[in-house]
């Protein structure tokens, strides 16, 4: 690409970041699921990242959230909460509470006011459509736009992510390393979520064999759950897993999420299993049968495996591998325009729209990794999901004789 190119496509990617970036409502989180299109746009943060003037609401607003949302006063919803939040997510914030019955809870709760400039924001999406067309031509910018309007929607209405997290939960029974904090139904609603409090240190606190251990349990869970369960959970990151007393990983976060069906994600697995092996005619025929292709003809099959397993390197090239937050930086930018060597190919790419939430879990499984510092073997643990490979580690062993979350559907 020539240095006119690079910088119209660097402006254009500037563009498109800072149009969304007035958004004020759904603002951060499209950022975030845009950069599967032009990653780090205009300098933006790394994929997760909270949006730099996120802050803590003061508590009289967050209890009128509560009162309007349960149709109850907090003092007969709780025994005791905490007024200081202990986290806080893109859309709200999350108290310690005791309920009635003296279950120990973290009480998720809406920024009051979020969710209308939201809907504000996502009505006004097409405007970005032209931005989008111009620096990558294949895509179907109106139905990208169109899945993340829905995406966002259900993000924004914590019952769905309720639901999420109930089905999850479900699964996760299964497995013996992993646990997802029970949802309590009867104290949630549009704007609240509660579920189980869960006593966990993060990656900060742990050794190294900790954070090996607790990198691979959630890279296992995630990927097992879209490859085998078509249930694809958007937003693993590493404040969102925690190391339970006892072992087990907490997961947390649940509101985005999306299902496909099996036999597009066997597609998918055909794809990997291509990549793996260096087939790139098979590599070829199974982007142009999933729609990632739209002209078979202007991309070769040797250019396209290339770019996807330079990209993919850490997925599909065995070895011991440590990432860190600078290696997934530069993965990222290999993989996602405008700074990738690759981009003239990448244009001629297109990205189907319900595809967007499986190539974000990449991005975000990489950045939680490297969060981590996180090593493995990330390429034989994924090729004993989507080609049933030997199990590479003591935790794949295990996985052998255990009914873990993520069977593959009948």
């Amino acid at each position: 690409m020539t240095a006119r190119e690079d910088a119209r496509a660097a402006a254009l990617a500037g563009e498109l970041g800072a149009q969304v970036g007035r958004m004020k409502g759904a603002g951060p989180k499209l950022i975030q699921l845009l950069s599967m299109i032009a990653f780090d746009p205009a300098g933006a943060r790394p994929p997760g990242a909270l949006p730099d003037a996120a802050a803590a609401v003061p508590f009289d607003r967050v209890r009128k959230v509560i009162e309007q949302d349960l149709q109850a006063r907090v003092r007969d919803l709780f025994d005791d909460i905490d007024e200081e939040p202990f986290a806080l997510a893109s859309l709200g914030q999350v108290h310690r509470a005791t309920t009635a019955d003296g279950d120990e809870v973290a009480v998720k709760v809406q920024h009051p006011g979020v969710a209308e400039a939201a809907e504000a924001d996502l009505r006004g999406l097409g405007l970005v459509a032209p931005i989008i067309k111009r620096l990558a031509p294949a895509l179907d910018a109106h139905g990208i736009l169109a899945e993340l309007r829905e995406r966002a929607a259900e993000e924004l209405d914590y019952e769905f992510e309720a639901e999420n997290q109930r089905r999850i939960e479900r699964l996760a029974r299964r497995d013996p390393d992993v646990r997802i904090p029970r949802v309590h139904t009867a104290l949630s609603g549009r704007r609240v979520l509660v579920t189980d409090y869960v006593e966990g240190r993060r990656g900060g606190d742990l050794t190294e064999a900790e954070r090996d251990r607790t990198g691979e349990i959630a890279f296992r869970f995630y990927l097992g759950l879209a490859w085998r369960e078509g249930i694809v959970a958007a937003d693993p990151h590493a404040d969102n897993c925690l190391l339970c007393p006892n072992g087990r990983v907490c997961l947390l976060d649940f509101g985005l999420m999306r299902e496909l069906d099996a036999d597009y994600i066997d597609g998918e697995l055909d794809v990997m299993r291509a990549l793996a092996d260096g087939d790139s005619a098979g590599v070829h025929a199974g982007l142009d049968h999933l729609g990632y292709l739209p002209d078979p003809t202007a991309v070769e099959p040797d250019a396209v495996t290339e770019f996807l397993t330079t990209a993919g390197a850490w997925l599909l090239v065995p070895g011991f591998r440590r990432l860190d937050p600078e290696q997934v930086a530069e993965l990222l930018e290999i993989g996602y325009p405008p700074r990738s060597p690759f981009f003239p190919l990448i244009r001629r790419l297109a990205l189907p729209p319900h595809t967007l939430l499986l190539r974000r879990l990449e991005v975000q499984l990489a950045a939680l990794l490297g969060d981590l510092r996180a090593g493995a073997d990330w390429a034989a643990i994924a090729a004993e999901l989507h080609s049933e490979r030997p199990h590479a580690a003591a935790l794949g062993r295990k996985e052998g004789t255990q009914e873990r979350a993520g069977s593959r559907r009948a």
